[in-house]
């Protein structure tokens, strides 16, 4: 695998509230919802309503999301392309964190449904 640590950076720095809003827009104009947005990202975080709306108010990277958050012990379960990277073989787990929730956010956006989506099955 080619060196990603300049990419890793940029990831982990970036403000998780600048990325937001585009999930938002992502998964409403396939029909989803704020609602189970926030489901997916609670289910991989553990972050409830509140956590978020602090998360977001404080402008926190990427990194200090990952790094406060219980994550799902299921989240490994999540596998797959997302922004041409296998998820499963990326190193750094701040930049696999982050292309977790891409790829919920894409899952969901796509229809699939939400005990899939949350690895219930």
């Amino acid at each position: 695998m080619k060196d990603t640590s300049h990419h890793d950076e940029r990831i982990a720095k970036m403000i998780f509230a600048s990325v937001y809003p585009h999930y938002i827009t992502k998964v409403e104009k396939k029909g989803r919802t704020k609602e189970e947005l926030h489901e997916v990202i609670s289910w991989l975080t553990g972050y409830n309503e509140k956590d978020l709306e602090r998360i977001l108010q404080e402008k926190d990277t990427f990194e200090q999301f990952f790094n406060n958050c219980t994550l799902h012990p299921n989240a490994k379960q999540i596998k797959g392309v997302i922004c041409g990277y296998r998820v499963e073989e990326i190193t750094n787990p701040i930049t696999r964190q982050a292309r977790y929730l891409d790829k919920l956010v894409d899952e969901l956006a796509k229809g699939r449904p939400m005990e899939k989506i949350l690895r219930q099955n």
